[in-house]
């Protein structure tokens, strides 16, 4: 009869279990510190990512905004000299040409379109958090946040040219307005004569003048808008490029 004998199995010390447990935490610990160093920096590398399209988005707003302040301040005086005539009924025979033009140009406000790309990109993925620092962040809302009031102008604005068309069309003859039309440059052409008038009564050149004036405060709510918001995103350039580094670029 054979006898079996069983292998010897060699029974580890508390000592060993323990350096195996050790080297198996370690192992697992240091991986995991790689990973979210690996992170770490993927996510500072986005930040900058962010922060450099925000800033050209932002450059590229100032040129933008200088522009409508330059628009805005031409409707701005027209609309003075438009008002002027209107209340002055002894200029208005010798002026109506200038009427005729100031009353199509004047009013007119074209709407600020400018660049919220990378905010929104920022806002609508998630990826603020990207933003350590929570004064940067606060600073680019804060910047944003000044638009909406420059776009409820350019809707008050419209509201108002609505309402002063209906009586621009009592006052001027409208085969004048179409010959005014240059159809090479889609603009409006100045007349060198005083064509006539549909109509001279002054009560409708005082309706016609209130909501110039209407439309004259406006514009200057919306260049004073544009100047808060030209100003803000100048000093808000200068301080995202101080604060990563930029100041060279």
């Amino acid at each position: 009869m054979e006898v079996h004998h069983h292998p010897h199995v060699e029974k580890k010390n508390f000592k060993e279990y323990f350096l195996e447990f050790l080297m198996i935490f370690l192992a697992v610990t240091m991986g995991f510190f790689a990973e979210s160093l690996r992170e770490h920096i993927n996510d500072d590398s986005k930040e900058k990512e962010y922060i450099h399209s925000l800033i050209a988005d932002l450059k590229s707003d100032q040129q933008v905004i200088a522009q409508h302040i330059l628009e805005v301040k031409e409707g701005i005086s027209m609309m003075d000299s438009l008002i002027a005539i209107l209340d002055t009924p002894a200029l208005v025979a010798n002026n109506t040409g200038k009427l005729y033009y100031l009353a199509r140009l004047a009013p007119r406000l074209k709407p600020l379109s400018t660049s919220s790309r990378t905010f929104e990109q920022l806002k609508n993925s998630g990826n603020f958090r990207l933003i350590q620092n929570i004064s940067v962040s606060n600073t680019i809302m804060e910047y944003y946040e000044k638009f909406p009031i420059v776009h409820l102008l350019s809707t008050i604005n419209e509201s108002e040219f609505t309402e002063y068309k209906k009586i621009v069309s009592k006052v001027f003859n409208p085969a004048v307005m179409v010959r005014m039309e240059d159809v090479t440059t889609d603009g409006i052409k100045r007349i060198s004569n005083n064509p006539p008038l549909r109509t001279n009564d002054y009560e409708l050149f005082q309706e016609m003048s209130v909501y110039a004036v209407y439309m004259h405060g406006t514009k200057i709510g919306t260049l004073t808008a544009d100047e808060e918001i030209r100003k803000a995103g100048a000093e808000l350039i200068e301080y995202l490029q101080k604060e990563y580094h930029l100041e060279s670029e």
